[in-house]
C-alpha cells in the first residue's frame, strides 16, 4: 500500500519528511510454508477471548432479516470486490456502520461512528486501556476448508491495526497513532479475513482465491469507494471539530482522472506527464478555489483501509484534517484512490 500527499496555494509544494515524499509503502506477501511452520499457531489457543457476547461482533452470522430487525433498511447497499455487499448505516455519524452481507448473511462489520457498540472495546478508547486487557500476538492462525495460514504483524500493524482473535471471529483495530485511541474497528469470519489478506500471509495447502463470479464491475466499486470515502472523512473531521466538507463533483471529476491516470501509466505521483501537477488538472477541470490539496493512495484493500492510512499519516492527515478545506472530490480507479481539497472561491 502506497500513499503520498500534496497541499498548494498561489505555491504548489509536496509535504515533505526526512528528505523525501512522504510515502508508506506496505507489503502484502503472501508465501508458503510448511505444515510445521503453521500448525503450532494455527489452533484456538493463544485466543484472546471468548468471541463477544455484545455489540456489533454477534451480527457475524446473523441473517439481513435479523439485521433489518436490528437496524432497519440500510440507507444504501455499496458493492465490493470481495463477495459481499456493504450495507451503509450513514444517517447519524455517531452511528456509522459498515454491514458486510453475503449470501443472507453478515461476514464483516466496519464501524467508526462514537457511539456504535463495539463491546469489549470502545470507540475513543486508549491504546493503553485495550492493551492491557487484550493480548496482542505478531502471529494468528487459522485453518478453513483443508488449508492452513498464518498472518505475520509487523512492529508498525501491532501499533496501528492489531488484529485479535476472539472465538471464531477475528477483529482488526484501527489505531490513531497521533492520539493514542482506538480510531475505528473491523470485525470479520475467517473467510472475509483471507480475501482481505490485510497482512503478510504464510500458508500451508491451497490459497483461497477470490472467484470470477464474485466479482463485479469495477466502476460499482470504485463509485462505493469514492462514496464511503467521503462519509469516512466527514466522519473524522467531526471527531476533531471541524466542519463537514462539501461534495464537489468538479473537483471529482479531476480526482478521478488523476487516479485513471496513474493505473494506466504505472506511475504514482502528485505530478502527471500527461496532465501536469494539480493546478494544471484543477484549471483544466475548471474548478476555481484559494487553497487545494491532494492525497493519493494505492493498493489498499478498500475505502475504510486507505482512510485510516491517511489518517495515520503527518502530511496526509494534516490534508484531511485542515480546517480551511469547504469542499471536496474524490476519484478511485481500480486501487488507485485520490483526495482533492480545495477552499471554493470566494467572490
Amino acid at each position: 500500500m502506497i500513499l503520498i500527499t500534496a497541499i498548494l496555494g498561489i505555491v504548489f509544494y509536496l509535504n515533505i519528511q526526512n528528505g523525501d515524499e512522504e510515502i508508506l509503502v506496505e507489503d502484502g506477501t503472501q508465501k508458503k510454508g510448511s505444515n510445521q511452520d503453521i500448525s503450532n499457531n494455527s489452533s484456538d489457543e493463544g485466543t484472546n477471548s471468548e468471541r463477544p457476547t455484545d455489540g456489533v461482533s454477534t451480527y457475524i452470522g446473523m441473517s439481513k432479516e435479523s439485521l433489518e430487525e436490528n437496524l432497519g433498511q440500510p440507507n444504501r447497499v455499496d458493492q465490493t470486490y470481495y463477495g459481499f455487499d456493504w450495507w451503509i448505516y450513514n444517517a447519524d455519524p455517531a452511528n456509522y456502520s459498515q454491514i458486510g452481507v453475503k449470501d443472507g448473511k453478515v461476514v464483516t462489520v466496519y464501524a467508526i461512528g462514537s457511539e456504535v457498540n463495539i463491546s469489549p472495546f470502545k470507540i475513543g478508547q486508549h491504546v493503553d486501556e485495550i492493551f492491557s486487557s487484550s493480548y496482542v500476538e505478531t502471529e494468528i492462525g487459522l485453518d478453513f476448508e483443508g488449508s492452513s495460514y498464518q498472518f505475520e504483524l509487523s512492529e508498525s500493524d501491532l501499533n496501528t491495526r492489531p488484529l485479535l482473535k476472539m472465538g471464531d471471529i477475528f477483529v482488526q483495530l484501527y489505531i490513531d497513532k497521533f492520539t493514542a485511541t482506538l480510531s475505528s474497528f473491523r470485525v470479520m469470519d475467517a473467510e472475509t479475513l483471507l480475501k482481505l489478506r490485510p497482512y503478510e500471509l504464510v500458508y500451508f495447502g491451497e490459497l483461497q482465491e477470490i472467484e470470477p463470479d464474485e466479482m463485479v464491475p469495477d466502476e460499482k466499486v470504485e463509485d462505493a469507494n469514492e462514496k464511503q470515502i467521503y462519509d469516512i472523512t466527514n466522519i473524522m473531521r467531526m471527531r476533531f471539530g471541524l466542519a463537514s466538507l462539501q461534495w464537489d463533483e468538479k473537483t471529482a471529476t479531476v480526482a478521478y482522472g488523476h487516479s485513471k491516470d496513474m493505473e494506466e501509466s504505472n506511475t504514482f505521483s502528485h505530478t502527471s506527464e500527461k496532465f501536469g501537477e494539480l493546478t494544471d488538472r484543477l484549471e483544466a477541470g475548471e474548478v476555481f478555489y484559494q487553497v487545494a490539496g491532494e492525497n493519493i493512495a494505492a493498493n489498499y484493500a478498500d475505502a475504510p483501509a486507505v482512510m485510516e492510512g491517511w489518517l495515520n499519516s503527518k502530511g496526509h492527515r494534516e490534508s484531511l484534517l485542515n480546517e480551511d478545506f469547504t469542499h471536496i472530490g474524490v476519484g478511485v480507479y481500480k486501487k488507485y484512490y485520490t483526495q482533492n481539497f480545495i477552499q471554493a472561491w470566494k467572490e
